[in-house]
Protein backbone atom coordinates (compact mmCIF):
# COMPACT_ATOMS: atom_id res chain seq x y z
CA UNK A 1 0.00 0.00 0.00
CA UNK A 2 2.85 2.21 1.02
CA UNK A 3 4.72 1.83 -2.10
CA UNK A 4 1.21 2.73 -4.40
CA UNK A 5 0.91 5.80 -2.08
CA UNK A 6 4.65 6.86 -2.60
CA UNK A 7 3.81 5.89 -6.65
CA UNK A 8 0.80 8.22 -6.68
CA UNK A 9 2.43 10.90 -4.95
CA UNK A 10 5.60 10.98 -6.94
CA UNK A 11 4.01 10.32 -10.55
CA UNK A 12 0.69 12.92 -9.89
CA UNK A 13 0.60 14.98 -6.95
CA UNK A 14 4.01 16.01 -6.11
CA UNK A 15 4.19 17.04 -10.22
CA UNK A 16 1.23 19.19 -9.80
CA UNK A 17 1.80 21.36 -6.67
CA UNK A 18 5.26 22.44 -8.44
CA UNK A 19 4.79 25.88 -9.80
CA UNK A 20 6.22 26.67 -13.15
CA UNK A 21 8.51 29.47 -12.79
CA UNK A 22 7.08 32.61 -13.88
CA UNK A 23 8.92 34.67 -15.95
CA UNK A 24 10.11 38.56 -15.77
CA UNK A 25 12.03 40.88 -18.06
CA UNK A 26 15.26 42.47 -16.74
CA UNK A 27 17.80 45.55 -18.41
CA UNK A 28 21.43 44.85 -18.39
CA UNK A 29 21.66 48.64 -18.41
CA UNK A 30 25.63 49.81 -19.57
CA UNK A 31 27.59 52.56 -20.59
CA UNK A 32 31.08 52.99 -22.14
CA UNK A 33 32.61 55.07 -19.92
CA UNK A 34 36.07 56.51 -19.04
CA UNK A 35 36.96 53.35 -17.04
CA UNK A 36 35.94 50.77 -19.82
CA UNK A 37 32.26 49.07 -19.96
CA UNK A 38 29.74 50.07 -16.48
CA UNK A 39 26.89 48.28 -15.70
CA UNK A 40 23.93 49.88 -13.92
CA UNK A 41 22.31 48.38 -10.73
CA UNK A 42 19.42 49.69 -8.57
CA UNK A 43 18.49 48.52 -5.26
CA UNK A 44 15.16 46.37 -4.77
CA UNK A 45 12.49 48.30 -2.83
CA UNK A 46 11.98 45.58 -0.57
CA UNK A 47 15.61 44.54 1.14
CA UNK A 48 17.94 47.18 -0.36
CA UNK A 49 19.92 44.80 -2.38
CA UNK A 50 21.61 45.10 -5.56
CA UNK A 51 19.43 44.26 -8.86
CA UNK A 52 19.33 44.99 -12.35
CA UNK A 53 16.17 46.86 -13.23
CA UNK A 54 13.45 43.96 -13.95
CA UNK A 55 9.41 43.15 -13.55
CA UNK A 56 6.78 41.53 -15.06
CA UNK A 57 6.08 41.64 -18.95
CA UNK A 58 3.73 44.46 -20.00
CA UNK A 59 1.12 44.18 -22.19
CA UNK A 60 1.46 45.83 -25.37
CA UNK A 61 5.22 45.44 -25.46
CA UNK A 62 7.45 42.86 -26.62
CA UNK A 63 10.02 41.27 -24.09
CA UNK A 64 13.03 43.71 -24.62
CA UNK A 65 10.37 46.46 -24.88
CA UNK A 66 9.02 45.65 -21.39
CA UNK A 67 12.74 45.46 -20.23
CA UNK A 68 13.30 48.92 -21.81
CA UNK A 69 10.58 50.40 -19.61
CA UNK A 70 11.49 48.93 -16.35
CA UNK A 71 14.50 50.47 -16.63
CA UNK A 72 13.04 53.45 -16.95
CA UNK A 73 11.14 53.32 -14.44
CA UNK A 74 13.22 52.16 -11.58
CA UNK A 75 16.23 53.61 -12.91
CA UNK A 76 15.66 56.72 -14.82
CA UNK A 77 16.98 55.66 -18.10
CA UNK A 78 15.61 58.40 -19.93
CA UNK A 79 17.38 57.41 -23.55
CA UNK A 80 18.31 53.56 -24.37
CA UNK A 81 18.64 50.86 -26.99
CA UNK A 82 17.22 47.82 -26.09
CA UNK A 83 18.23 44.57 -27.88
CA UNK A 84 15.81 42.56 -29.16
CA UNK A 85 17.23 39.25 -27.67
CA UNK A 86 18.11 38.35 -24.81
CA UNK A 87 21.70 38.10 -23.94
CA UNK A 88 20.46 35.61 -20.83
CA UNK A 89 18.39 34.18 -17.97
CA UNK A 90 18.38 33.43 -14.24
CA UNK A 91 16.37 32.19 -11.72
CA UNK A 92 15.65 33.28 -8.32
CA UNK A 93 12.45 33.25 -5.75
CA UNK A 94 10.68 36.03 -5.31
CA UNK A 95 9.40 36.80 -2.27
CA UNK A 96 5.89 38.38 -1.57
CA UNK A 97 5.20 40.50 2.20
CA UNK A 98 2.58 37.76 3.05
CA UNK A 99 6.20 35.54 3.33
CA UNK A 100 5.40 33.20 0.42
CA UNK A 101 7.66 32.51 -2.32
CA UNK A 102 7.50 31.91 -6.18
CA UNK A 103 10.03 30.93 -9.02
CA UNK A 104 10.77 33.46 -11.49
CA UNK A 105 12.87 33.21 -14.30
CA UNK A 106 13.98 36.18 -15.83
CA UNK A 107 15.21 37.08 -19.49
CA UNK A 108 17.77 39.63 -19.64
CA UNK A 109 17.85 42.25 -22.33
CA UNK A 110 21.08 44.65 -22.72
CA UNK A 111 20.45 48.17 -22.95
CA UNK A 112 22.92 50.78 -23.78
CA UNK A 113 22.16 53.80 -22.14
CA UNK A 114 22.55 57.19 -23.75
CA UNK A 115 21.43 59.27 -20.63
CA UNK A 116 19.97 59.00 -17.50
CA UNK A 117 16.99 61.41 -15.83
CA UNK A 118 17.08 62.76 -12.24
CA UNK A 119 13.81 62.68 -12.00
CA UNK A 120 11.85 59.28 -13.12
CA UNK A 121 9.38 56.91 -11.49
CA UNK A 122 10.87 55.44 -8.33
CA UNK A 123 13.42 57.94 -8.02
CA UNK A 124 12.54 57.97 -4.20
CA UNK A 125 12.21 54.52 -3.54
CA UNK A 126 15.73 53.40 -5.40
CA UNK A 127 19.13 54.22 -5.54
CA UNK A 128 21.35 53.16 -8.98
CA UNK A 129 24.75 52.88 -9.10
CA UNK A 130 27.31 52.74 -11.99
CA UNK A 131 30.01 49.72 -11.40
CA UNK A 132 31.92 47.73 -13.55
CA UNK A 133 30.92 44.48 -14.20
CA UNK A 134 33.28 42.64 -12.80
CA UNK A 135 32.09 44.88 -9.19
CA UNK A 136 28.49 44.19 -10.25
CA UNK A 137 28.52 40.75 -10.22
CA UNK A 138 30.47 40.75 -6.54
CA UNK A 139 27.06 42.74 -5.49
CA UNK A 140 24.21 40.75 -7.14
CA UNK A 141 22.82 37.51 -5.10
CA UNK A 142 21.91 35.33 -8.41
CA UNK A 143 24.73 33.19 -9.08
CA UNK A 144 23.73 32.91 -12.94
CA UNK A 145 23.27 36.73 -12.98
CA UNK A 146 26.55 37.22 -11.84
CA UNK A 147 27.93 34.60 -14.81
CA UNK A 148 26.34 36.81 -17.21
CA UNK A 149 27.48 39.73 -15.50
CA UNK A 150 31.13 38.71 -15.82
CA UNK A 151 30.97 37.44 -19.37
CA UNK A 152 30.30 40.99 -20.44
Amino acid sequence: MLQHLRHAWDGFVRPMLRRPPRLQVAALCWRTGDAGREVLLVTSRGTGRWILPKGWPIPGKDASGSALQEAWEEAGVSDGDARDEAIGRYTYTKTYDEGWGVPVETLVFPVEVRSLATSFPEAHQRSRRWVSPEEAANLVQEPELKSILLAL
